[in-house]
């Protein structure tokens, strides 16, 4: 949700329970309690920064819930999973009981094929929505729920990935603006000095990035539609803050993962059929940890110096354009996770979760929560240790509703990232 201040603790909940800078944030460490986690609870882990000051504050999970259709046609990734785990009448209940325990005030999903039946459900919780179905003959898709009396919708677009050549995979973009108006209750009144600030604005953008591993043309053209799509809407709204969250079918040892961090990316310098190192991670792999060189090609095992050969056709899908081998993206990223230290049980040594995925044929992570330099993340809900994860069997369980782990952020604004003066807007 957006807050100002945060003036009160829950009753029950000491502060002598928490470091002293945590205190003003102690009424957020509980962990996922509406429904039944014991062992399975995440925490919180908070940014280092001084917080303390911060005024706006915007919670976004990014969530793949696993199509129900999808589900039923791969029935061979859940062998170890009883049937009633994948019953949507189920899983649907849990996902909101979840969803509610983290207070958010935006959601991503993906792999979204009952979205009558999401709206529904959080509709109740005062949250709209916008929904995009795949194209071709699959019937999922991916939704933005964002809290009504938080913000105002002021744009919204889609991405149609077939239009250039890129599959049936869809992306989602939205402009959003902070209401300065909501109640008491929901956000406190701006200070004094800063009555006569615009409300904030910022770009929510959501991918379901294509799975086929070997079509890493195809993965890393949809993610740089996606952001020279997202950073164009950010300057057109005035050069405002960008949040980009989804599935990106792609781990963080990946070149994909180097584009979005790096800005930059030599195409040539990757295998074309191993572009998101999904095919290098298995579920019974002991460790998930590597070093990400600048120029090396990022991978699991040996680095590369080979330069791969990549067809025209293939140059092109990834490029977007023709002879170019060289990318490079205008947005500054940066990964929310790795910005917040966390545990070794949980966390690889660049700061990315060991695992947001949980099936037979894999455990890795693939989701991700990306921001701007504007925006300021305060804190992140740790995913699970591999050791309890391995326990499960697999994903979805008893107290997860799908095979993904919902990855959550709260960013703050920064204190410069105020809106541009009305006439420079749309």
């Amino acid at each position: 949700m957006v807050r100002r201040k945060r003036e009160s603790l829950p009753p029950k909940i000491s502060s002598d329970d928490y470091p002293s800078k945590r205190r003003r944030h102690s009424m957020f460490e509980i962990s996922a309690s509406n429904h039944r986690v014991s062992s399975s609870s995440r925490k919180w882990v908070f940014s280092s920064e001084n917080c303390s000051d911060c005024t706006d504050t915007v919670v976004v999970v990014s969530y793949n819930i696993l199509g129900v259709e999808n589900a039923s046609n791969h029935m061979d990734l859940y062998s170890n999973i009883p049937r009633r785990f994948l019953e949507w009448g189920r899983r649907k209940r849990l996902i909101l009981d979840e969803i509610n325990s983290y207070n958010a005030s935006i959601l991503c999903f993906q792999e979204v094929d009952h979205f009558d039946d999401l709206d529904d459900l959080f509709q109740n919780n005062g949250f709209k929505s916008a929904y995009k179905a795949r194209t071709g003959e699959a019937n999922d898709g991916c939704a933005i729920f964002w809290k009504d009396k938080l913000f105002s919708l002021l744009h919204q677009e889609d991405i149609e990935f077939q239009k250039f050549g890129l599959r049936n995979n869809v992306a989602q973009l939205c402009v959003l603006e902070v209401n300065n108006d909501s109640p008491e209750s929901e956000a406190c009144k701006l200070t004094a000095g800063e009555e006569s600030t615009k409300n904030k604005r910022f770009v929510i953008g959501n991918i379901h990035v294509l799975f086929n591993p070997n079509r890493g043309d195809i993965k890393l053209g949809q993610v740089r539609l996606l952001i020279d799509k997202a950073y164009k809407l950010s300057q057109e709204w005035g050069n405002i803050p960008v949040i980009l969250a989804g599935d990106l079918n792609s781990v963080p040892q990946s070149a994909i993962y180097k584009f979005l961090s790096s800005s930059k990316l030599d195409v040539q310098l990757h295998d074309r059929r191993n572009m998101s190192g999904q095919l290098e991670i298995r579920p019974n792999h002991r460790y998930f940890r590597s070093k990400i060189g600048d120029d090396a090609s990022i991978s699991m095992s040996v680095s590369r110096q080979i330069v791969y050969k990549w067809s025209a056709e293939e140059l092109i899908l990834a490029t977007g354009a023709k002879g170019v081998t060289r990318l490079q993206h205008q947005l500054k990223l940066r990964s929310a996770y790795s910005g917040i230290p966390g545990k070794l049980r949980t966390r690889d040594d660049i700061g990315e979760p060991l695992a947001t995925s949980y099936h037979s044929k894999f455990m890795g992570t693939v989701d991700y929560i990306w921001h701007s330099e504007e925006l300021i993340p305060v804190r992140v809900l740790e995913t699970l240790p591999i050791d309890i994860l391995r326990r499960t069997r697999g994903l979805p369980n008893e107290n997860w509703g799908s095979d993904h782990l919902a990855v959550v952020c709260e960013f703050a604004f920064a204190k410069t990232a105020e809106s541009s003066d009305s006439r420079d807007l749309p």
